[in-house]
Parts: structure tokens; sequence; C-alpha cells
């Protein structure tokens, strides 16, 4: 069983940034595929980025690319998702996502392929 510990939303303007973190109770942290998902009031959750176990593949939805960037403490537990240019569509609760898998560069952004979830934190952006 993996934990996942979503810390750094909050509270933003329209522009501002934000980084998020992700931190993961499994020591085995390097075997998982970790994602980035969001969800606001009303709506599916969507992907928003991904990581691969060895950090060099990364993919994101196209509405943040650009805009946000996510690695990995490759020598740590935890996972990162750095937003810039923050807009209000970006409202909303971001969830840390990990999936054990033997592929090293495989990036995942269905939300059904991923096994373990976080609490979810949330980030207003304001105009």
């Amino acid at each position: 069983q993996v934990h996942l510990a979503e810390s750094g939303g909050g509270l933003v303007q329209a522009g501002g940034s934000l980084k998020l973190s992700c931190a993961a109770s499994e020591r085995s942290f390097r075997e998982y595929a970790m994602g980035w998902f969001r969800q606001a009031p009303g709506r599916e959750r969507e992907f928003v980025a991904s990581i691969s176990r060895s950090g060099d593949s990364t993919a994101y939805a196209d509405n943040v690319k650009g805009r946000c960037t996510i690695s990995r403490d490759k020598a740590g537990n935890s996972v990162y998702l750095q937003m810039n240019s923050l807009k209000l569509d970006d409202t909303a609760t971001y969830y840390c996502a990990a999936r054990r898998t033997s592929i090293l560069e495989y990036t995942i952004s269905y939300p059904d392929s991923y096994e373990y979830w976080g609490q979810g934190t949330q980030v207003t952006v304001s105009s």
C-alpha cells in the first residue's frame, strides 16, 4: 500500500505560480510512474501531467503544456508540479497518483490506470 500526501496548494492570483508536492510513503518509489490530475466542482477528473519512473519522460495535457512542469526527486520519495501563469480555469483539487510498473519510461495519462491516489490539495486562482 502506497500512501500519497499532496501539499502546496492555496489561493493565488491569476498569472501567479504555485509548486505542488506529493510525498510517497513507499521506499521503492522509483518503481512507480507518477501523475497529477485535477478535478473542479461538477467536472470529471482530468489529466494534468505524468512522469516516468526514471523521470526522463514526461507528458502534459494540452491546456497546461508550457505552463506546468512535472518532476521527481530521484533520490527521495517526492514528485512535484510547478505551475506558472495560472488561470482561473486552473482552479481545482489536485491529486497525485502512482502506478507500479516495470517499464522505465512509461507515462500514464488515464486515471483508471493508476493504483494509488492522494487526498488532494486545493488550488484556487482568483482574478
